[in-house]
C-alpha cells in the first residue's frame, strides 16, 4: 500500500509550525543581542529546533481546527512556543551550520 498514492495528505497540518513561524519572526524582528547571522540555512535550523521540542498540534478536519485553536490560546502553550524560539535562536546564535 502507498499511502501517498491512496490518501490526500495535503489538509493535514501543524498548527504548532504557524505558531513557532509567527514567534519567529517577531523575536528576529526584535533581536537585540550579540551578532546573529539570518542566513536560510541559519533561520530553518532555528525554526527546526523550536519545532522539535514543542508538542506538536496536528489536524485534518474542521474539528481538529478548533482543538488545535482551544489549545493555542493556552497560555502554558504560548509561553512554550515563545522559550522554545528563544532557545532555538541562542542555540542557532552560538553554534551555526556553516563557517
Amino acid at each position: 500500500m502507498a499511502l501517498l498514492d491512496d490518501y490526500d495528505f495535503e489538509l493535514l497540518k501543524n498548527e504548532a509550525e504557524v505558531m513557532v513561524l509567527k514567534e519567529l519572526n517577531r523575536q528576529l524582528e526584535n533581536y537585540s543581542g550579540e551578532k546573529l547571522c539570518l542566513c536560510n540555512e541559519c533561520v530553518v535550523d532555528m525554526a527546526a529546533i523550536a519545532l522539535n521540542s514543542i508538542k506538536p498540534l496536528y489536524r485534518f478536519s474542521l474539528l481538529g481546527s478548533l482543538y488545535a485553536a482551544r489549545i493555542m490560546d493556552e497560555e502554558d502553550y504560548a509561553e512554550g512556543i515563545r522559550g522554545a524560539v528563544a532557545n532555538a535562536i541562542e542555540k542557532v546564535r552560538l553554534n551555526p551550520s556553516h563557517d
